[in-house]
């Protein structure tokens, strides 16, 4: 027994020898950051003194006032719990935060662990536990995404907000987890979530549909929301694969953003659907706040301070009349480049014109880099570096 437990126990003897009476406490169960162990004794007097401590002072004043009012049995053994909830590890100020013991399926488990009142030192299972943990950030994108679109689903409410809401087809696609992180979608301003729900239009497709030809005037952006499609382009008089497109990719953005015609052929290979915006509202809504333009001072200053210079042009042009230190990545092989690039690095792009390497800001903003695009490409700076 520990030699202060020890002197509780004498000090309890001499009162009552001294005709007071002597009610007893011991700690039988803790949690986390106790101050005191299992078996820790207190003696309280029935005037008030006490003897040891079970808290480090924090519950002893309530004890003697139980003791004083009588609330404390008198013959018969009595548990007598402290910091069980946030609000009594507040008011009996234990330290680190006191003790808090969540239960699953109750209200307070609505909650993060980590987002409790009072700040938590640290946790620990009494008993075996199912913990989900989210990514914070995720929790974030989802939670604006479901409210944003909640408040578009009533009787005046788009169907695509409705069906954001509760089609498993979209959840897991077009609307996935990924696709809201790094996808189509991830860079979109959160004040055009709703409008953009709004406008958009479901098409269904069938086997062998030809969505955009090689060559054509750029009308619509699409993504795919079930099925899958195939991306070729016309090299030679030969036709060449260059993409298998799959539910959540995106389509149709280069020609609008460069304002040029169609530079592959997309076809089905599945029935399936897909969901468009046209011209006018991807530019409204989606080219507008993804593209930033810096002029040649300004991308100067981005580069020496640790940005990359992209030149999105041929091989030919690039070797011809290259901005030192750019990289070369040629407008068809941006998409592929997505994965050896530095996301923690901001990116100025550049061609001939400010077209080609506006349609390869874009691809990298909506999946999440920073990217420039050189105002007016090398034409509108004269070619000077």
């Amino acid at each position: 027994m520990d030699s202060v437990d020890i002197e509780v126990l004498r000090s309890a003897e001499a009162w009552r020898k001294a005709g007071h009476r002597v009610t007893f406490g011991t700690i039988v169960k803790t949690w986390g950051s106790a101050p005191r162990p299992v078996g820790a004794l207190v003696a309280v007097r029935d005037d008030g003194q006490v003897a040891g401590s079970v808290s480090g002072g924090c519950v002893e004043d309530d004890l003697v006032e139980k003791v004083r009012a009588g609330a404390v049995a008198k013959d018969a053994p009595q548990v007598i719990t402290y910091g069980v909830t946030n609000e009594e590890a507040t008011r009996w100020g234990l330290p680190c935060g006191g003790t808090l013991v969540v239960v699953g399926g109750t209200e307070e488990t609505y909650q993060a662990l980590n987002r409790q009142k009072a700040k938590l030192g640290r946790t620990k299972a009494i008993t075996d536990v199912d913990l989900l943990a989210i990514d914070d950030e995720v929790l974030d994108i989802l939670a604006t995404w479901d409210q944003v679109a909640q408040s578009g689903s009533g009787d005046g409410g788009s169907t695509m907000a409705r069906a954001v809401r509760s089609d498993a087809r979209l959840i897991t696609g077009a609307f996935s987890l990924t696709n809201l992180r790094s996808g189509a979608f991830a860079q979109l301003p959160v004040a055009h979530i709703d409008e953009l729900l709004k406008r958009f239009e479901r098409v269904k497709t069938a086997r062998g549909d030809v969505i955009i030809k090689e060559g054509d005037e750029g009308d619509f952006y699409y993504v795919v929301e079930a099925g899958k499609c195939l991306v070729e382009r016309n090299v030679g008089g030969v036709s060449m694969r260059l993409a298998e497109l799959k539910s959540g990719d995106a389509f149709g953005e280069e020609a609008l953003v460069a304002n040029a015609k169609r530079n592959a052929t997309v076809t089905m290979l599945a029935e399936g659907s897909l969901l468009r915006l046209a011209k006018e509202d991807f530019n409204e809504l989606l080219k507008k706040p993804l593209l930033q333009s810096l002029d040649m001072e300004q991308a100067r200053k981005k580069v020496a301070a640790g940005g990359q210079w992209i030149d999105v042009r041929y091989p030919s042009e690039y070797q011809y009349d290259k901005l030192p230190g750019a990289i070369n990545i040629p407008l068809s092989e941006v998409r592929n480049a997505v994965k050896v690039l530095d996301r923690s690095r901001e990116y100025v792009i550049y061609c001939q014109s400010g077209r080609r390497s506006s349609a390869a800001a874009f691809l990298l903003a909506q999946r999440g880099f920073k990217a420039f695009v050189l105002e007016g490409g090398l034409r509108g700076t004269g070619g000077a570096a």
